[in-house]
């Protein structure tokens, strides 16, 4: 399927969101929950599988392409964005928590991205979205994150979200980079993916950094985040209140309630008197 080719501008600093001008007969592709806003003349639909077999390919291939998707995570459907208008619109399409949106050319990486299962979050229609299984055994058993991953296809712009701060490396043939699991947000297909354990029973104990590593080796190109969401859930649930029952809630509502009552009374009473 012939790609679209889409202007666009990403906003905001921490919290960013991606606009998309679309010409007339032009569509982008969003992840399910991803929409902010759209102009009124585009016509949004959703689709089973990703979108770029829309109109061809059968049962089967939509069939093909929705069971990739599950096998990453993700929902059975896409949501396909038209522009059914004579002039230019514009839909918009924002990050799920703090981080980075990053605009990638397919055309320019080789036709394909490797990215993380969570972080595709729209694309212009025409890309392909699919699933990547790691060949190693050992990634397998071990990769947690890096197992299944998403395979972009095109020509055309996808755009990933990351958290936090965005690193871009270029490795060269040979060169290794041992990176946290959850830190991978994605990588071209031609860099080598391996998992190395941390070495020393202590540190893999008590070092707090997990067991394993991401072992990526050159040629290619790798992109990391320092705020993986595993990481982020992780900290919000070890703060959250863990009485269960709303018990600490309930505490603390009480005195308020006291107060008020008391307040009331008073200022009940000099409305009395007055």
């Amino acid at each position: 399927m012939a790609m679209d080719v889409v202007d666009y501008e990403i906003r905001g600093a921490e919290m960013q969101f991606v606009e998309i001008e679309l010409d007339p007969g032009e569509a982008a592709v969003g992840e399910a929950g991803s929409l902010m806003f759209m102009d009124g003349g585009v016509a949004m639909d959703t689709v089973f599988g990703d979108g770029s077999r829309q109109g061809g390919g059968g049962l089967f291939g939509k069939l093909l392409g929705a069971g990739k998707r599950l096998v990453t995570g993700e929902s059975l459907f896409t949501t396909v964005y038209t522009n059914q208008a004579s002039a230019k619109q514009r839909v918009a399409f924002a990050a799920p928590y703090p981080g980075k949106i990053l605009p990638m050319d397919l055309r320019q990486l080789g036709g394909t991205l490797i990215c993380q299962k969570d972080s595709f979050l729209c694309a212009a229609r025409g890309v392909s979205l699919g699933v990547y299984l790691q060949q190693k055994l050992s990634v397998g058993f071990f990769g947690g994150e890096g197992f299944i991953m998403q395979r972009l296809d095109g020509d055309g712009l996808a755009f990933v979200h990351a958290g936090g701060t965005v690193v871009r490396r270029e490795l060269q043939p040979g060169q290794t980079l041992l990176i946290d699991t959850g830190c991978v947000v994605a990588m071209t297909p031609n860099v080598n993916f391996e998992i190395q354990y941390v070495g020393k029973v202590k540190t893999a104990l008590f070092g707090g950094e997990g067991l394993f590593f991401a072992r990526v080796t050159g040629p290619g190109t790798v992109w990391l985040q320092s705020l993986p969401f595993s990481r982020l859930a992780s900290r919000v649930f070890a703060a959250a209140p863990q009485t269960g029952g709303g018990g600490r809630e309930e505490g603390s509502v009480l005195p308020f309630a006291a107060a008020g009552g008391l307040l009331g009374g008073l200022f009940g009473g000099d409305n009395g008197d007055d």
